[in-house]
């Protein structure tokens, strides 16, 4: 199971849409009004992807992408401040 206390370059494997299982490691956790966020990047890949840090009400962690246009600008300009400083 995710838990958020996890560490930076932890190896994930993450299952997409059609069932298929992909390896990431984790780049990088950081908080954006009060919600976690985690920069993925995928084994063999360069890019990077954003994921949202969530808990159901039953406690159960879950990864899911970020699909309000507003929060996902937000989230991208502090992860960029946070890599230029």
């Amino acid at each position: 199971m995710m838990s958020s206390d996890w560490e930076e370059d932890v190896c994930l494997v993450l299952e997409d849409e059609e069932g298929q299982e992909h390896e990431f490691t984790l780049i990088k956790k950081f908080f954006v009004d009060d919600a976690e966020y985690v920069v993925l990047q995928q084994v063999g890949d360069d890019e990077q992807i954003i994921f949202k840090f969530v808990r159901d009400e039953d406690g159960e962690e879950f990864l899911c992408e970020i699909e309000d246009e507003e929060e996902w600008g937000r989230v991208v300009d502090a992860y960029q401040e946070m890599e230029f400083e």
